[in-house]
């Protein structure tokens, strides 16, 4: 089962690419299979990042169905 995450600035920046599909049954899950094909760089990024499940704010356990999209938003600053 894989679920599509899609990167956003750091993030995308530490993964090489703006999306991909990853394996994983929870948000953390996911994240972990990212964090093993990309690096420690998006390890580090992505532990400082908002994470969204099909648009509602989600933590490591929330469920990811297959199919489902998670977006990996970095801190923004400025205003």
């Amino acid at each position: 089962m894989s679920v599509r995450v899609r990167w956003f600035a750091a993030a995308a920046e530490a993964a090489g690419c703006a999306e991909g599909d990853y394996p994983g049954t929870t948000v953390a899950e996911v994240l972990d299979a990212a964090a093993a094909r990309h690096g420690e760089r998006l390890a580090a990024v992505a532990a400082r990042c908002a994470v969204l499940v099909e648009g509602r704010r989600a933590d490591g356990s929330t469920p990811v169905p297959q199919g489902t999209v998670v977006d990996v938003l970095p801190p923004f600053a400025g205003g």
